[in-house]
């Protein structure tokens, strides 16, 4: 492998989705690191913290002689492996540590003594995570943004991603952004979505250029919180309103979080534990907004879900849940979303059905 230089070009590796290798401990990895990042540790968390204790206590000279006594014999030999296994995948890519310090030196260095000479990234996490921040927050403050807005079961996410150059926040926080959103793989770290959100930013920036699309959301999605500048120039900036009629949004209700969601239960755990689970999953989001529901609605409401839940076990149609969702959008969501609506600042762009909006906005001019 010839030998490349190492690496502060930070905005290529983003925009040029470059593996990266993070050598730091699975507890710092799994607190927050990048997208095509894979996790090979120098050490596993206990050692880190025996290394850390003996660095406080006896300084950096006994720290760095404990840390070789750990990692030695078989457990060097393992972690060189898994390295090496990482570099033959992604000849193309980078390691990194916390600092880009000592760490990163020695796997580069244990690396290089197996004949592989493999660069890393000047820095390391904390470098990549400030060029983020800081591009993030430059990217907010001088974008231009256009909302897509909708009441729910409108598709407005499946509308956003005809429009010419969207930035998906739900798909970016692996959840749809009500009680019901939910998917069956779990949300980044709040620190994973603000990478990944600035990753996404960068690509809208420097590959497509022009104003960014975002659907209109709260700011918690589920429950990864939205930057507070970005919340601030979202509910400054134009409207496109998507509208469907409700009998196509009921339809769309039903594909996504009923027929999609109990298929996404059973390809992860099975026919039956599949079955109970997406069940517990459809009622315990209805359940976790009772208090706004009212008890009585919420009864109402949880008796035509049981039912519907019923019939699609036994027959599996899935029909009888157009009634739940249907009075959930009318007597819910609906006033909800119009009371949000007039609150909103931005002027509307463009009102109208999903091949209005996208037809608008791929004939919009620049701003």
């Amino acid at each position: 492998m010839a030998s490349r230089p190492d690496t502060d070009d930070y905005l290529s590796l983003f925009l040029n989705d470059v593996p990266l290798m993070d050598v730091r401990a699975p507890v710092e990895f799994d607190r927050g690191s990048f997208p095509n990042t894979e996790n090979a540790p120098l050490m596993n968390d206990e050692e880190r913290h025996r290394v850390g204790i003996c660095y406080k206590e006896k300084g950096q000279d006994r720290a760095i002689e404990l840390g070789h006594q750990l990692v030695s014999g078989d457990i060097k030999a393992q972690r060189i492996e898994a390295w090496k296994r990482f570099v033959a995948r992604h000849p193309e890519g980078y390691l990194f540590c916390f600092r880009g310090g000592l760490r990163s030196r020695l796997t580069q260095q244990w690396i290089r003594d197996a004949g592989i000479d493999y660069p890393l990234v000047k820095g390391g996490y904390k470098a990549l995570r400030r060029f983020l921040i800081d591009s993030l927050e430059a990217r907010i403050e001088s974008g231009d943004f256009r909302i897509l807005s909708g009441r729910t079961g409108t598709g407005k996410t499946r509308v956003l991603k005809q429009l010419p150059n969207p930035v998906d926040l739900e798909g970016l926080a692996n959840h749809r952004g009500s009680s019901f959103g939910r998917q069956v793989t779990p949300q980044p770290s709040q620190i994973d979505f603000e990478n990944r959100l600035a990753v996404a930013m960068l690509k809208a920036h420097h590959r497509i250029g022009g104003a960014v699309y975002l659907e209109d959301e709260s700011r918690l999605v589920g429950r990864c919180a939205l930057p507070e500048s970005l919340r601030a120039r979202m509910a400054e900036s134009p409207l496109m309103i998507l509208e469907q009629p409700m009998d196509e949004r009921i339809a769309i209700i039903r594909e996504d979080y009923v027929e999609g969601m109990v298929a996404d239960y059973i390809d992860r755990d099975g026919q039956d534990a599949g079955w109970l689970n997406f069940r517990d999953y459809l009622l315990s989001a209805l359940d976790r907004i009772r208090k706004r529901l009212g008890g009585e609605r919420h009864k109402q409401l949880r008796s035509l879900m049981e039912q519907a839940l019923d019939e699609q076990a036994t027959s599996g149609r899935t029909g009888a849940h157009s009634a739940w969702i249907g009075a959930l959008l009318q007597d819910y969501y609906d006033p909800m979303y119009d009371y949000q609506l007039s609150r909103k600042e931005g002027r509307i762009l463009v009102r109208g059905g999903p091949q209005a909006i996208v037809d608008w906005a791929r004939s919009a001019p620049a701003t």
